[in-house]
C-alpha cells in the first residue's frame, strides 16, 4: 500500500467513524459514568465500505511496526469484524476470537479460529476506555500460549485514563491506538457544521447586533457573514 493510499484510506475511516458511529449528548456508559458523547466504531467497521478501510488502515499500522504476526484476534464482539476485515485484506493473516467466558459444551475453549501455541499475534479491540476489553484478550492469548506482538485499538478513549492499564498488560508489546476520540469529535463537528443549512432564526449579529442569519455555530448578519 503506497503512502498516499494509507493517508486517504485513514482519513476515508475518519469520515466514516465522524458520520456513522459518533453522536453528541448525554449517555450512560458501561463503566457506571456518563460521557457527553457515544462511540458505537460498529456502525462502521460493519458497514461494506468501512470494513475494507478498517481492514487496509489496521493492515498498514500492523507492517509499519513490523510485528510480523501469523495471526490476530481480539475480544468478541468489538474486535470481531476487525479481526475479519483485516484476515481478508491481508490474505495470509489468521484471525482468532477470544470469548468472555469459556464456553460450557463442546471442547469448552475459550480461543475460537486459529489456535497455533507459540505463534506470533496482534491483539486488535474497536475503542479503549478503561481498557478492561484489551485486558482481557491480552490475558487469554497469552494464557492460550500466543506470543503478543503488539495490539492496538481503532478509538482511544482518553479522558478514560486506560491507556496506561493496557500498556502495563501489553509490556513488552507496544499498544497503538488509529484514532482518539478526539480526533473523531472534531472530524464530526466539521461536517456538520459543514452541511449545517442557513436559516432565518430571531438572533442578532454578534458583531454589530443587527438581525442576523446564523449559520451554526456563529451568528452575523449579511453584511459580516463574508
Amino acid at each position: 500500500m503506497s503512502p498516499s493510499h494509507h493517508s486517504d484510506s485513514r482519513k476515508e475511516l475518519l469520515s466514516l467513524l465522524a458520520h456513522k458511529s459518533f453522536r453528541l449528548g448525554e449517555f450512560k456508559l458501561s463503566s457506571g459514568g456518563t460521557s457527553d458523547y457515544y462511540i458505537d466504531c460498529r456502525l462502521t467497521t460493519l458497514d461494506a465500505k468501512g470494513s475494507r478501510l478498517t481492514g487496509e488502515v489496521f493492515l498498514d499500522e500492523i507492517r509499519r511496526q513490523n510485528w510480523r504476526p501469523q495471526a490476530l484476534g481480539g475480544l468478541t464482539m468489538g474486535a470481531d469484524p476487525i479481526v475479519v476485515a483485516v484476515s481478508v485484506i491481508s490474505g495470509d493473516l489468521n484471525g482468532f476470537l477470544v470469548r468472555k467466558a469459556e464456553k460450557q459444551h463442546g471442547t469448552g475453549q475459550r480461543i475460537e479460529g486459529f489456535r497455533e501455541k507459540g505463534a506470533r499475534v496482534v491483539i486488535v479491540d474497536d475503542v479503549c476506555t478503561t481498557g478492561s476489553s484489551t485486558i482481557q484478550a491480552i490475558e487469554a492469548a497469552r494464557e492460550f500460549g500466543f506470543e503478543v506482538a503488539g495490539v492496538i485499538c481503532l478509538v482511544e478513549r482518553e479522558e478514560a485514563k486506560g491507556r496506561a492499564n493496557v500498556e502495563q498488560a501489553a509490556a513488552p508489546a507496544k499498544f497503538v491506538s488509529i484514532f482518539t476520540a478526539k480526533d473523531v469529535r472534531i472530524e464530526h463537528v466539521m461536517q456538520n457544521d459543514e452541511t449545517s443549512p442557513s436559516i432565518t432564526v430571531a438572533t442578532v449579529c454578534e458583531v454589530c447586533g443587527r438581525p442576523a442569519i446564523t449559520n451554526t455555530p456563529r451568528h452575523l448578519c449579511a453584511a459580516h457573514q463574508t
